[in-house]
């Protein structure tokens, strides 16, 4: 069954906005564990503008399920943070310094030396390494050259195309993942996957182990709660 890891950056989002601690990060993990979320993900960024380093410690203190943090192991002290939290999973992302989202996979012919020095690093602390990647075949056998557990499969294309097509949006993706368990890798996903794309997502990928989402899930909470919200994702899911 494929896990939903809900990212809670648009919570400290909301916090930040304001100072001081509404909405409460601890509670909010802690809530959306009890609602069914089968793992939660942060992605802290060097300015601290949503998760803040300190939240991903108090977060490690209390969280009963799985803990995922993305990032980009360019910075020092993000490798930092991820080697002395030590969550279930770290996943790499390429984000350039002060960008919005994350909006590309790893080039991972390019930088396979690179990221096979920094998988190496993390897997020697006992966490496993999911490297973000495009829907590419080349790309997908380039991370397994890593030595990376799984791939995270990064679904903008997908979500803008399944609106006018979505054989064509998800056919890419279907390879990718094929591939990358013939390669023995796992298979996550994430980026703009909502209550209208995600069903047909998780319905035609083999062996999808996990997604992650924030944006969608947090704007739907708005009017449709929280809780709700996390279960409607689940529903889509099975």
């Amino acid at each position: 069954m494929t896990k939903l890891s809900v990212n809670i950056n648009k919570f400290a989002t909301l916090r930040n906005s304001r100072g001081g601690n509404n909405p409460d990060l601890i509670k909010t993990t802690l809530d959306a564990q009890s609602f069914g979320a089968d793992g939660i993900t942060v992605h802290p960024r060097p300015d601290e503008r949503h998760i803040r380093f300190q939240d991903v410690y108090d977060i490690k203190k209390i969280i009963t399920t799985e803990f995922n943090i993305e990032g980009n192991c360019r910075e020092q002290k993000f490798i930092d943070l991820v080697l002395r939290v030590k969550p279930d999973q770290v996943t790499l992302v390429p984000d350039a310094l002060n960008q919005i989202t994350s909006n590309h996979g790893w080039d991972t012919m390019l930088y396979k030396d690179y990221l096979k020095e920094m998988v190496a690093i993390f897997k020697a602390a006992g966490i496993r390494v999911s490297l973000f990647v495009d829907p590419v075949i080349a790309m997908v056998e380039a991370a397994a050259d890593t030595g990376t557990d799984r791939v995270e499969l990064y679904t903008e294309a997908y979500a803008k195309e399944y609106i006018t097509d979505k054989e064509r949006a998800i056919a890419p993706y279907i390879d990718s993942a094929l591939r990358a368990k013939e390669l023995g890798m796992g298979l996550n996903a994430g980026h703009d996957l909502d209550l209208q794309n995600l069903k047909w997502f998780a319905r035609h990928i083999t062996g999808l182990n996990e997604v992650s989402i924030g944006h969608a899930l947090i704007c739907d909470a708005l009017y449709l709660g929280f809780e709700n919200s996390i279960q409607l994702y689940k529903r889509q899911l099975h």
